[in-house]
């Protein structure tokens, strides 16, 4: 089991049609790195909201059987978003949240997505490409270096304007902030 620690760097843009942006994304090179796969995820805090509050993030994902908890630092200003991030994959995630609960830590937000990861051509200075299905739309993350993802989404005939800075975690709030974020069963 291996962790990493690193500064994140992506921007979300919308998607209007996940079809003819696969195709656009193949057009570019880029290869399935890993099929459409759901994703839940669990966001903590004390309770009284002091992590969000900061721009901080916790965060324990289950993918299929693999569980990853993600601390996230404050987002640094700039046109990408920008922010420390550490990540480490977890042999028993149920217990680790079970643990997070014991010390004091409360589930602040629940929220699930499908994802599809593409991976470029081989190039220098390269990035990943995710597909996100979510309750509240389509999306695509882009994540690499700032001059990667502005000619990748140049190149898919997004603007700078297209950006979205937010997290996931925000963006479902503000479009329903009373409860989780889950597709109907």
């Amino acid at each position: 089991m291996r962790s990493s620690s690193r500064l994140e760097v992506e921007i979300k843009l919308p998607v209007a049609d996940p079809a003819a942006l696969r195709r656009q994304l193949r057009a570019l090179g880029f290869r399935l790195a890993a099929p459409r796969a759901r994703e839940r995820n669990w966001i903590f805090d004390d309770p009284s909201g002091r992590l969000r509050r900061s721009g901080r993030l916790l965060r324990l994902r289950r993918q299929g059987r693999a569980w990853r908890l993600t601390a996230k630092g404050p987002a640094l200003p700039g046109r990408h978003k920008r922010r420390p991030e550490i990540e480490l994959p977890l042999r028993d995630g149920e217990a680790f949240r079970r643990l997070l609960l014991l010390l004091g830590f409360v589930e602040s937000w629940f929220y699930e997505k499908y994802r599809a990861r593409y991976r470029p051509p081989r190039s220098p200075g390269s990035g990943e490409a995710a597909l996100d299905q979510t309750p509240i739309g389509w999306f695509l993350e882009l994540e690499g270096p700032p001059a990667w993802i502005d000619r990748t989404a140049h190149a898919l005939g997004y603007r700078r304007a297209d950006y979205i800075l937010a997290s996931y975690a925000d963006l479902f709030r503000r479009w329903h902030p009373r409860g989780p974020m889950k597709f109907e069963s």
